[in-house]
């Protein structure tokens, strides 16, 4: 029988909290039923970084791949769950040593008390590139966290990112931790195959492995 499956996704939606300055979701309808349409069609804009998102080596780098030429192997397979809650403003090498000794392949972090499905956050939970290089060195090809980004927002050095592009990993942020406990899961959340993207919205879920 399979596992019990946790949505650890945001809803896509008009007054989706998106970076400051980028594109907002929004949708408008094609054709309706009660226009006399057969069908409803619509559609939608939003930054790709919309909610859960998979960000691709462009985002960070002008000759990095785009989020369609990724190997989808990353994002499906045996990933940690760490409550990180009392890790501070950023993740520390020592406390992800600590946290995950043995981690599989895929490691996702829960930072926030409650997540902020309605507001940006004032702030938010960044990664030390030292940690990164941990979880590399360990093997793990994607490291997933709640928080909007890896570095801090007013980061202009993209030291944890820049990380991430050396040790060729993979990123999920936006994710909602909240009600999934810290432990092992099968992690599937695969980005779209938008050609020439930076980013992709993902359709993130965790399956019990029992």
């Amino acid at each position: 029988m399979p596992g019990k499956i946790w949505d650890i996704s945001q809803t896509l939606r008009p007054a989706l909290p998106v970076w400051p300055g980028d594109t907002p979701f929004s949708l408008r309808a094609r054709w309706s039923i009660d226009a006399g349409s057969p069908v409803n069609v619509a559609g939608f804009e939003t930054t790709v970084h919309a909610g859960a998102h998979a960000d691709a080596p462009l985002h960070y780098q002008d000759c990095g791949a785009s989020v369609a030429e990724l190997d989808l192997d990353p994002y499906l397979g045996a990933c940690l769950v760490v409550d990180a809650r009392s890790a501070g403003v950023l993740l520390s090498r020592s406390f992800v040593t600590a946290a995950a000794l043995a981690p599989p392949p895929r490691v996702l972090f829960r930072t926030f008390e409650r997540f902020p499905h309605d507001s940006w956050p004032a702030s938010f939970t960044a990664v030390d590139p030292g940690a990164i290089e941990y979880l590399a060195s360990r093997g793990v090809v994607l490291i997933g966290i709640d928080s909007p980004s890896l570095d801090p927002e007013d980061s202009k050095t993209m030291e944890a990112h820049k990380a991430i592009l050396a040790a060729d990993m993979r990123v999920l942020e936006g994710l909602v931790l909240d009600d999934a406990p810290p432990g092992l899961y099968e992690l599937i959340a695969l980005p779209l195959k938008l050609a020439g993207l930076d980013a992709s919205p993902v359709r993130a879920v965790l399956r019990d492995l029992a």
